[in-house]
């Protein structure tokens, strides 16, 4: 029978057991449906810490965090969360950042001490994000740019591009904050609220914008479905081909002889997802949790697959186990493995409630259904205890082994198969035979700095309390963290939706406002030309480190032994160099000082 016969092949009996899940049914809100916030970029010395976790370790990018997570910045340290696929919480250096609460539709953050920002080009009726300090809880609803500055003295919030907001001080009235203004808050029990005019921008929101202009901008998003974080890596790390088979695939350069999906990194356990994988490379958020990968004449290629309505998934491999496991693969000593999902095929849920726990299901997956390399129709009842076969088992070294007992607790240095029966690996299906420790909530090993004391014991004025789902550790085994001891937030009354407050007093300028300030230069620099040929990936914007712009490693690129699979897809041309004029000096307006400590120096714009 032909490859396009059995393309079409319908009729696959098997024995009922439970429906598997639809791709178009909506998956169950309390087991998928929502993305988490992901650490995308840090610079310098950046601490993490989950409820449940001995103490602060440091962070790694691709960090997808829960409710109750921490994050500190060292001095001289930045980093940057992604909340959306247009929209971005950003840290500036000695600043704790907290993840408070993380529903469908609301996102809560806490921040009681340094700068932040939030770049939101994207926010979807009726969602809403809030950020809690010290002196006041403030409610965002609309996109705009937003910057909250805490220290000792109290609280400024800044709106721009359109931004509103609405201030909720501790035993005080809702508050309105309208485009361009600036509010300073004072005092906890009895808080003293003034409003001034937004002052000029400064080098860490003019970085910020900058940016945010390069993340939204990408060749990726032509292939990659709306609302998948993490594409813009995708640009600078790998070339995107045209399959016959598959369509539009990527594939990463710079990787390893050798390397095969899911082999750098390690997993982590997640409070709600449960084992998550982490993956060390730059570009390891996209092709880790959407789509599947395929084996392509001896390459492999992330294929994200028709574009649907995307759903994140803490990793889509297949998971073997079982007695004879551990015999099979020559460990002695019991072991997990797991292989890279390929297209088409299910994915088993090792986590969520009873009845989503252990059944297949397509969700966020666009193209045809594939089981035991049969493409079935959607109509067709599948039996988790009749999958049996997985395509990529195949190819050499794919699956990795690890002993159960250095599952998720550091950085996989597996025992790649090199012999395997496609036969004789005994599928998982459904929770992993493995328990978290508390190893297992920390991103790396070692020490991160620790927030001072007077930051970790100060709290915040929130609308909800926060959600800190408990880590399913065995009992005995969880030690608590006596650095967090923040007391518990100031419970204050949600303001009105679509509201509008009064405004606060005016600031110590009197009785009349002070006009507008004049509007800041734009900074331009010609963008550099590639010579005829190959165009190279596009730099990232350097990160602020020491006053001084980094510049951007250089792109690492793989020898490839023969020329790469398909035809390449649509490639930017080259940009044209173009002459920019100076900007003419303006007058400098006079505004309060900023209350935090002077940012570092951004580097150049991007453009």
């Amino acid at each position: 029978m032909t490859r396009t016969k059995a393309t079409v092949i319908t009729a696959l009996v098997i024995l009922f057991s439970g429906r598997a899940w639809a791709n178009d049914e909506p998956p169950p809100v309390n087991a998928m449906g929502r993305t988490p916030a992901r650490l995308s970029f840090l610079d310098g010395e950046v601490s993490f810490w989950r409820p449940g976790a001995k103490d602060w370790t440091p962070a790694r990018v691709n960090i997808a965090l829960a409710a109750g997570d921490a994050l500190y910045t060292g001095h001289g340290a930045n980093l940057e969360l992604q909340i959306g696929a247009r929209a971005f919480v950003r840290a500036g250096q000695d600043t704790q950042l907290g993840l408070e609460n993380q529903e469908p539709d609301f996102v809560q953050f806490k921040v009681t001490a340094g700068h932040a920002s939030l770049d939101l080009r994207g926010l979807a009726a009726g969602h809403t994000v809030e950020i809690d300090t010290p002196n006041a809880a403030f409610t965002i609803e609309r996109v705009g740019y937003y910057r909250i500055n805490v220290d000792d003295a109290g609280t400024t919030f800044i709106t721009r591009r359109g931004g509103r907001a609405t201030m909720t001080p501790a035993g005080g009235e809702a508050v309105g904050i309208n485009p361009s203004e600036q509010l300073v808050i004072e005092g906890t029990e009895t808080a003293r609220v003034e409003s001034y005019v937004a002052p000029e921008l400064d080098d860490w929101d003019r970085w910020n914008y900058d940016r945010t202009d390069h993340l939204i901008d990408t060749v990726s998003s032509r292939y990659v479905a709306p609302g998948v974080y993490g594409i813009d890596a995708l640009d600078h790390y790998g070339n995107w081909r045209i399959v016959p088979s598959y369509g539009s695939v990527w594939i990463p350069d710079g990787v390893a002889a050798g390397w095969v999906p899911y082999s750098t990194g390690r997993w982590m356990w997640d409070p709600f997802f449960g084992w998550t994988w982490v993956d060390d490379a730059p570009w390891g958020w996209a092709p880790f949790h959407y789509g599947r990968w395929v084996y392509v004449d001896s390459y492999w290629a992330w294929a994200p697959g028709p574009v649907v309505r995307p759903v994140y998934a803490p990793a889509l491999v297949a998971f073997f186990g079982g007695g004879g496991f551990a015999v099979h693969i020559g460990l002695g000593v019991p072991a997990v493995g797991w292989v890279a999902l390929g297209w088409g095929e299910p994915l088993v849920p090792w986590w969520g409630p009873v009845g989503f726990v252990g059944r297949p299901c397509w969700h966020g997956w666009g193209g045809p259904r594939i089981v035991n390399n049969v493409v079935i129709e959607h109509t067709t009842i599948v039996n988790v205890n009749d999958i049996h076969n997985y395509r990529n088992v195949g190819v050499h070294n794919s699956v990795i082994a690890i002993s159960r007992n250095r599952f998720g607790q550091s950085v996989i240095q597996p025992s790649a198969l090199t012999k395997i029966d496609a036969h004789g690996l005994e599928p998982i299906r459904g929770a992993l035979p493995v328990k978290p420790v508390a190893a297992s909530l920390a991103p790396a090993e070692g020490r991160g700095q620790r927030p001072p004391e007077d930051v970790l014991h100060r709290g915040v004025v929130a609308t909800r309390p926060p959600r800190q789902s408990a880590p399913a550790l065995p009992s005995g085994v969880q030690k608590p963290m006596p650095a967090l001891t923040a007391p518990a937030p100031r419970i204050v009354s949600p303001p009105p939706r679509a509201a509008a407050p009064a405004r606060p007093p005016l600031g110590h300028q009197g009785d009349i406002e002070r006009s507008r300030p004049p509007e800041a230069p734009r900074f331009e620099r010609p963008p550099e030309v590639s010579p005829p040929g190959r165009v190279e990936p596009r730099a990232p914007v350097p990160p602020m480190s020491g006053g001084q712009p980094q510049p951007p490693p250089p792109p690492q690129y793989r020898s490839a032994p023969r020329e790469l699979p398909g035809e390449p897809a649509n490639r930017l041309p080259p940009p044209r160099a173009r002459s920019v004029q100076p900007a003419e000096p303006r007058a400098q307006a006079q505004h309060p000082k900023p209350r935090a400590g002077a940012p570092r120096a951004a580097g150049p714009p991007n453009r």
